[in-house]
Formats: C-alpha cells, sequence, structure tokens
C-alpha cells in the first residue's frame, strides 16, 4: 500500500468506536499544531459529499436490507473522492492532514458485518494513503456509553451492543507499525497531552513555535 511519505506532509488518522473522544481530540491536536505555526487541514468522514451523505442517512434509518458489501461500496466510494478532493491535494501541499474516520472504520465496522479486514484495506490499496501516524482511542465499554448519554446522544442502527462488540474486537486486534493506542480516561486536556507528545516525537515535529500560528482549517468534500 502506498505511504503518504512519498508526499510532502503528513497524514494522521483518529480511530475508535463512536464515543471515545475522536471528534475532540482531533480538534484540539489541529488546534495545537496550528499554534505551533504548523499548517493543518482537519477533515472527516463520512464527508459532506453525496455518497457521505447517504451513509448518515443510512446509519439514521437503518440498513432496510443493504448489503455488508454494498455498504462497504458507500464508503468507498466516499473515501476515493475524500482522497481526491482533500486528502493527496493537501499532503501535496507540505500540510498535516488530520481526519476523524478513515479506513481503519470500515475495516471495523463493515469487517464486524462479515466482510474480511484484510480485504477490505487491500481495496484501499491502490488510490487511500497510508496514515503517518493513526490514533486509536480507547475507553472502557461503561465510560464510552456514559459520554454518549451525557451528550444526549440517541444510539443509531450502527450501536448495537453485540454488533459493536464485533467492531471493538477488530479494533482490539488492529495492527500497523504506526499506530498507537491512546487511553481516552481523563480530562480533554489530559487525553490530549498523552496525544500531543506521541505526534510529536513521531513525526519530529516542533514543541515551540516557529512562526505566527495560521488557524487550523477544517474542510471536507462536499460535492
Amino acid at each position: 500500500m502506498e505511504h503518504s511519505s512519498s508526499c510532502q506532509g503528513h497524514l494522521i488518522a483518529f480511530e475508535g468506536l463512536d464515543g471515545v473522544g475522536k471528534t475532540t481530540q482531533a480538534r484540539l491536536l489541529a488546534a495545537n499544531l496550528a499554534r505551533l505555526g504548523l499548517p493543518v487541514v482537519l477533515t472527516r468522514e463520512p464527508t459532506a459529499g453525496v455518497f457521505g451523505q447517504e451513509i448518515r442517512r443510512l446509519s439514521q434509518r437503518g440498513r432496510q436490507g443493504i448489503t455488508p458489501a454494498e455498504e462497504l461500496a458507500l464508503f468507498l466510494a466516499d473515501r476515493r473522492e475524500h482522497v481526491d478532493q482533500v486528502i493527496r491535494p493537501a499532503l501535496a501541499a507540505g500540510k498535516i492532514v488530520i481526519t476523524d474516520r478513515y479506513y481503519y472504520s470500515s475495516m471495523a465496522y463493515q469487517g464486524a458485518l462479515g466482510l474480511d479486514p484484510q480485504d477490505i484495506e487491500a481495496q484501499h490499496a491502490d488510490f487511500a494513503p497510508r496514515p503517518d501516524l493513526i490514533i486509536l482511542l480507547e475507553l472502557p465499554p461503561a465510560e464510552r456509553i456514559s459520554r454518549l448519554r451525557q451528550r444526549g446522544k440517541r444510539l443509531d442502527t450502527f450501536e448495537e451492543q453485540d454488533y459493536l462488540a464485533h467492531v471493538a474486537a477488530i479494533f482490539d486486534r488492529l495492527q500497523a507499525p504506526n499506530l498507537i493506542r491512546v487511553d481516552g480516561c481523563g480530562s480533554e486536556v489530559e487525553v490530549q497531552a498523552r496525544i500531543l507528545v506521541q505526534v510529536q516525537q513521531r513525526l519530529h515535529l516542533p514543541t515551540s513555535p516557529r512562526r505566527p500560528a495560521p488557524p487550523a482549517h477544517e474542510k471536507e468534500n462536499d460535492s
């Protein structure tokens, strides 16, 4: 699989089950790196594009007979647009791309529906840059559910407990040389501190500002 080191920038993917704090931590990391004077693009999947909107509708109304392969095809189509329109251009421009979910989520979530996670990964080999760093946030199930309830979130059709147990098991087995598992327990600031030090060390990033910091730019494919 192609690695993003062939590009000028860095790609960081946040992964994990819903409720572990991915979105919050991705935003905090983008803000902290921007304060260091680094050019940052913050993005997410599913995108706001046509396929991403269909995926969100699917998650809310239920699968309604769609097969796991058809569901994966939607994610693949959405991700191809995301890579072509957001990720690759930003990497080529020397930016740090932080994505809230990437193809490891497909390996876990569609893998839990019976598809082969390794086959799912292989289907990304010809178009999806491999992240320079995968940050997998982990949290005990009870704490994760408590956080979701505190946010007033209604668990959607993708959040069935037996299903999520299979998703969690795939995340637990996930292995990659550039993957770090981060304890999501504690305050947002405490978790971010764990993440930031790992990112700075592994990607050899500065620990103090090099120039006036640009704002972190959040971008989605909205085609």
